[in-house]
């Protein structure tokens, strides 16, 4: 991470500082909604969308306060980031769909079987899928728990959360992969 925050500080280093106004000017933001020229064929049709463009960076806020809610231990801080009724798909295969109250009292119990939990982000990209016009959030990320009688187990997850029209997630799927614990 602090390579690539070196390399793109040398480079909005270099870009700001070369150049006249008038080449500087011509630099543009990348438009998210763009078309491309060439029309590309997957081999797959999309069950759901093949279209999407980046999001709203606050929905990806959002989720990111709920992880550092659930790493710091009280979910109810995140309670209003929940819709009136939620959908989770966890990567046992568990799934629960039930009221917010109920979906944050269940986060909160299991949460309270660990003594820690740190949790650490690869990558967050919220999402606009454009033909369905909803909005999206995908999290990579790293969990380190502590259970309470000190085992350490970690867990490598990428999940995807759906953000409805009231800025509210009401849909999320959970995808893990287990990792041996860190060496100390």
């Amino acid at each position: 991470m602090r390579k690539i925050l070196l390399f793109a500080s040398i480079g909005l280093f270099a870009a700001c500082n070369s150049g006249t106004k008038e080449d500087v000017g011509s630099i543009a933001p990348a438009d998210s909604t763009a078309k491309t020229t060439e029309e590309v064929t997957y081999p797959y049709t999309a069950g759901y969308s093949s279209k999407f463009a980046i999001g709203d960076a606050k929905n990806a806020q959002k989720i990111l306060s709920l992880w550092k809610d659930w790493d710091n231990g009280d979910l109810s801080k995140s309670k209003e980031v929940f819709a009136d009724t939620v959908e989770l798909n966890f990567w046992d295969g568990n799934k629960i769909r039930a009221s917010r109250d109920s979906v944050v009292a269940a986060g909160q119990s299991f949460r309270n079987m660990y003594s820690k939990v740190t949790s650490s982000i690869d990558a967050v990209t919220p999402l606009k899928s454009t033909d369905k016009d909803e909005n999206w959030v995908a999290i990579w990320g790293k969990e380190v728990h502590t259970d309470k009688k000190g085992k350490v187990d970690s867990i490598s997850l990428h999940e995807v959360w759906r953000i409805n029209k009231n800025g509210q997630t009401d849909l999320c799927y959970q995808f893990a992969s287990m990792s041996k614990p860190p060496k100390k």
